[in-house]
């Protein structure tokens, strides 16, 4: 028996718009895309397992992005920060980085 949601997705005009845009964008990380088609596809009807079937990604995180979505709205679809030290990387030394051995 398939769960129905108890987060209705109901988009304002600016807010379809900005996601419709999201969407269709090229250059846009993929994960903040695919927080975009989640919600509008939600906003469409559809439930969370159909959601994920069409994206090719798993039913918690549509569950999740949903939820986050209703209670924060656009805002709630930004990367919050993480816990700790932030990544550092070293710079790359242009031998592909295989470091040079002396």
């Amino acid at each position: 028996m398939p769960r129905t949601s108890p987060y209705k997705i109901v988009l304002s005009g600016a807010e379809k718009s900005e996601l419709d845009r999201r969407s269709r964008k090229y250059t846009l990380a993929y994960f903040l895309v695919q927080r975009a088609k989640i919600v509008l596809l939600a906003h469409e009807g559809l439930g969370n397992n159909e959601i994920a079937e069409r994206l090719d990604t798993r039913r918690e995180v549509v569950c999740f992005w949903r939820k986050r979505f209703f209670d924060q709205r656009m805002s709630g679809l930004e990367d919050r920060d993480r816990p700790g030290r932030p990544r550092v990387f070293p710079p790359r030394s242009g031998d592909g980085g295989k470091g040079t051995r002396v």
